[in-house]
């Protein structure tokens, strides 16, 4: 696969990801029912900007106190954050309810200065006002009190979060409505396709904001559409 140069993951930066998830459409390249995490997967803190980079992918427990071997897990584990370009790091909570964080101070800041962006998770996190002094992506299902026996079970493989498998090298885009995943053959030309989806719906957009005060007859909107319908179906 091509991996974006750092120009090009800026500027899939500058949409948000309802928009690339109506870019992605598009293509036609899978059913648009696929390829984002569902509802359960929530934007924890407010950030600026969306993330977007490239999974480096793990499991954790907490249930019980880790093994040598899962302890001598970690190193090796940092160092495939290390070396995964613009890494975001989206970690599978295999206990049946989240119980410990693996995500706070410590973690957050190793891993930004590992070069990562982010963590996508079904688990939880804390730490919250420090975290977000570091602007390092929180997404997750909760937020949790104890970091309990969380450890590695395991990394570098397949994980299951919010109903949306995710591999290693996955290009993922996050911000306050969600994470979706941004297949490789069209992320090059994602951008360009952003700017058209956004145009395609500037004749509703704007004929209605210019009808907030006078309102809009029926027979205008159906045109607006129209124009909208005409502006999707263009390449």
């Amino acid at each position: 696969m091509a991996i974006l140069s750092a120009e090009q993951l800026e500027e899939l930066r500058n949409f948000d990801t309802p928009t690339i998830s109506n870019a992605i459409e598009r293509f036609n390249v899978r059913p648009f029912t696929e390829g984002f995490m569902g509802p359960e997967i929530k934007c924890i803190l407010p950030y600026d900007r969306p993330i977007v980079g490239y999974a480096c992918t793990a499991k954790i427990s907490a249930l019980q106190p880790p093994t040598d071997a899962q302890k001598e897990m970690n190193m090796a584990y940092y160092a495939k954050v290390k070396e995964t370009p613009a890494a975001i790091t989206v970690i599978e909570d295999l206990d049946p309810k989240p119980i410990g964080s693996f995500w706070g101070e410590v973690q957050g800041s190793i891993h930004k200065a590992l070069g990562c962006a982010g963590v996508v998770t079904n688990g939880g996190v804390r730490d919250l006002d420090e975290v977000q002094k570091l602007q390092f992506g929180y997404f997750a299902s909760c937020v949790l009190v104890s970091h309990a026996y969380v450890h590695l079970e395991a990394y570098d493989c397949p994980v299951s979060v919010g109903g949306l498998t995710v591999k290693p090298g996955d290009l993922l885009h996050a911000d306050k409505h969600g994470v979706i995943v941004i297949p490789h053959e069209i992320a090059p030309a994602l951008a360009d396709a952003c700017r058209k989806a956004a145009w395609a719906e500037e004749p509703v957009i704007h004929g209605c904001r210019e009808r907030f005060v006078t309102g809009a007859s029926l027979d205008e909107l159906a045109e607006w559409r129209k124009e909208m319908a005409k502006r999707r179906a263009a390449k």
